[in-house]
């Protein structure tokens, strides 16, 4: 029967790839980005329109720019469109913040630790060992 080949470091990382923290931080980067695309959509198609109604003329905030010559292919600095990604970074990095606040806390709580139960009294004293205790002193009177 010919056995099939396989080099050691497949089972390595079978082991790595299928640890609990490798599969959450998966999924933390899929939902990040999800969340991303929402934050920037929020950015985008709510807050910026909103903001552009308030300076006036600019449609759009991202549309905000300046040219660096008076020339026809001259570069041009988009400072509406960088002032929309300090935006959705400012507003990814306090819901990052709050959650990550939130999960600390319920943490605290659960790892708080319980007032310590009272400590047993100890058993009764036999009373044999009273007896000689009795004794014991007696003697030490005599």
């Amino acid at each position: 029967m010919i056995k099939k080949l396989k080099p050691a470091w497949v089972d390595e990382f079978k082991k790595f790839a299928l640890k609990g923290n490798v599969v959450d931080m998966a999924i933390g980067v899929i939902i990040g980005g999800a969340f991303g695309k929402i934050v920037t959509s929020l950015v985008k198609d709510i807050i910026m329109p909103a903001f552009s109604m308030l300076m006036g003329d600019t449609k759009n905030l991202a549309e905000l720019s300046f040219s660096l010559s008076a020339e026809k292919d001259a570069p041009v600095i988009k400072y509406g469109l960088f002032c929309q990604t300090v935006l959705d970074f400012i507003i990814i990095a306090l819901t990052i913040f709050w959650a990550v606040r939130l999960v600390c806390k319920l943490r605290a709580k659960k790892e708080a630790p319980a007032e310590p139960a009272p400590a047993p009294e100890p058993p009764p004293t036999p009373e044999e060992i009273l007896l000689l205790r009795e004794i014991r002193d007696a003697l030490k009177n005599k």
